[in-house]
């Protein structure tokens, strides 16, 4: 059995990827009606860090932003959750941007991220990473996407030797992102992995997967691999064993974020030496928050119930 273990240097997790800042109409319902947007942070692993620092993991952020006030609200953005921001700046490159529509026929996302500063990650980055020792190391497809040194940081940290590191990865298929010749990159990146997180639409669009056992089939190497079936659930499987979730039975506002969520609270719980049955209520008791929000984080909550106001990360990709 694969066990996760707590990182050497006082770190816990380390998630890897682009964040972008976000701008999202003011209201969201109305985009063409607008009168003025939110300044956010998005990116799919620094959700996933996120949610990891509020369950109290010491988790590190790495990635590269531009020299610009983007990146430096980014950074304010997740320093405000207790993350630590590992994100060096390029001089020349900026921070990418991306727009978030809300409209009757779901979320359009538009992005802006050519030729950013993350582009400029590379498989020297994993070195420094590794360095924390840290009990998870955490990516995701897109940053495989980003560029061809970024879809080398994402081979080397996930074939690295590193015993005692758990290496999650999470497909996030972007059909905006990914060409046909990601196709085969994908694959390899989660037969690498330990943890492997991948929507059953996913599988289908990218392998022609369409069922639960099939994707496992296709990929048999991780220790635990968690299919997502939209509003069918989640089924889990490890070491022979499957585990199934139904969805969270909510009203759902909006989707966006809710995958990062699941993966997170799969994650935290695992970390913590917990049994796949709490893994999967964790992840999915996650999600069913995320659902009922516009934002991809919802506001955290004091003690006694009351919000507090922080600025928000999210996590389109």
């Amino acid at each position: 059995m694969k066990q996760s273990a707590q990182g050497g240097f006082g770190i816990d997790a380390v998630c890897v990827g682009e964040t972008m800042a976000l701008l999202v109409p003011d209201p969201p319902e109305a985009p063409e009606d607008a009168g003025s947007f939110r300044l956010l942070a998005g990116g799919a692993e620094s959700n996933v860090a996120v949610h990891l620092a509020r369950a109290g993991h010491r988790v590190t952020w790495h990635s590269a932003l531009g020299d610009d006030g983007l990146g430096r609200q980014i950074h304010r953005t997740l320093t405000a959750e207790d993350v630590a921001c590992e994100a060096r700046v390029h001089p020349e490159r900026p921070t990418g941007l991306y727009l978030k529509e809300l409209g009757a026929e779901g979320t359009r996302v538009r992005y802006y991220r050519q030729g950013s500063a993350a582009t400029t990650l590379g498989p020297e980055d994993a070195d420094k990473i590794l360095e924390h020792a840290p009990g998870l190391v955490h990516t995701t497809g897109i940053t495989a996407a980003l560029s061809d040194s970024a879809a080398a940081l994402v081979t080397r940290l996930l074939t690295a030797d590193r015993p005692g590191t758990l290496r999650s990865f999470d497909v996030n298929h972007r059909p905006a992102l990914h060409g046909p010749h990601h196709t085969e990159l994908l694959l390899e990146a989660a037969r690498s992995s330990d943890v492997v997180f991948c929507g059953l639409d996913e599988a289908a669009a990218l392998w022609g997967s369409h069922s639960t056992d099939e994707v496992r089939a296709l990929l048999p190497e991780p220790w635990l691999l968690v299919v997502k079936q939209g509003a069918h659930g989640a089924t889990a499987y490890s070491e022979g064993r499957s585990w199934s979730r139904e969805a969270p039975d909510v009203e759902v506002v909006e989707p966006v974020g809710a995958g990062d969520a699941f993966a997170a609270g799969v994650l935290h719980t695992l970390l913590s030496g917990a049994p796949m049955d709490d893994c999967l209520d964790e992840g999915t008791r996650l999600a069913g928050q995320v659902l009922q929000v516009h934002d991809d984080i919802p506001p955290r909550t004091r003690p006694s119930g009351t919000a507090v106001a922080v600025p928000q990360a999210h996590g389109a990709g």
